[in-house]
């Protein structure tokens, strides 16, 4: 369980987490969303102690992340994984050595990343092939990419898995398959995920729970049929030209 209490950060002199209070539970989905620039990706980056807050507490199945020392978080990042908004692959690598790299130093030095077991699992439960093994980042499509980045983050079979605008910069058509890709990462993993968005659709579609972050504060959490139907309006300002859109196409 990750329990985030009371969380304050302030960047260039402004709040942008402003008392964020977040439980998320094993083995569920929890979609963090929200406008562009509401610090949704900030907070994520505190769950793995890219941040230090300015207020509160951070905890990894009771471990506080700010409070840890070295071997502490060593631990805590032992037990996540995170998928970067860019993706974040490493140009002069092969997507089977990108993908490696999801797993200890000392494993990478005695097996081949080619010829990896682990490494061909996670490219087969994201859906890419073994040719795509030898490519560069280069070679690859924008979604392929991605889907190179999900394999790294699940090859080492972490509990918690963080995602930060993973459908950002991709079609329609690929941010679909990138969004049942996650669900059925998670359904076969039984991993815990954490997902960034802003994306309504995304987050409908992903979160066994949501939680809309606004002004640096959650403003409604809850599951999707429960936030559809709230009357909060926070919550219908956000949603609303998406319902509008569901209400005339459908």
């Amino acid at each position: 369980m990750i329990e985030i209490v009371g969380l304050r950060k302030m960047l260039n002199g402004r709040w942008v987490l402003d008392g964020v209070d977040l439980d998320i539970h094993e083995g569920t989905s929890l979609v963090i969303m929200g406008p562009s620039g509401t610090g949704k990706s900030v907070l994520l980056k505190h769950i793995v102690g890219l941040f230090d807050p300015d207020e509160g507490d951070i905890c990894v199945e009771g471990m506080s992340v700010p409070r840890a020392n070295g071997k502490q978080i060593q631990e805590i990042r032992s037990k996540i994984s995170y998928v970067f908004q860019n993706s974040a692959l490493f140009d002069s690598m092969t997507a089977a050595q990108n993908i490696q790299l999801g797993l200890s130093a000392e494993h990478c030095r005695l097996v081949s990343a080619m010829s990896d077991p682990l490494v061909l699992e996670a490219v087969s439960l994201v859906n890419l092939g073994p040719e795509v093994l030898h490519l560069l980042p280069a070679e690859l499509s924008g979604g392929m990419q991605k889907r190179v980045a999900i394999a790294r983050a699940i090859v080492g079979k972490q509990k918690y898995i963080l995602y930060d605008e993973p459908t950002t910069g991709l079609d329609p058509v690929n941010a679909k398959v990138i969004n049942q890709l996650i669900a059925r990462v998670q359904r076969e993993t039984g991993s815990t995920s954490v997902i960034v968005t802003h994306d309504v659709e995304s987050a409908f579609f992903l979160g066994d729970r949501l939680a809309l972050l606004k002004d640096g504060t959650v403003k409604a959490s809850g599951t999707p049929d429960e936030l559809r139907h709230s009357k909060d309006p926070v919550v219908q300002d956000f949603l609303h030209p998406t319902l509008e859109e569901e209400t005339i196409g459908g």
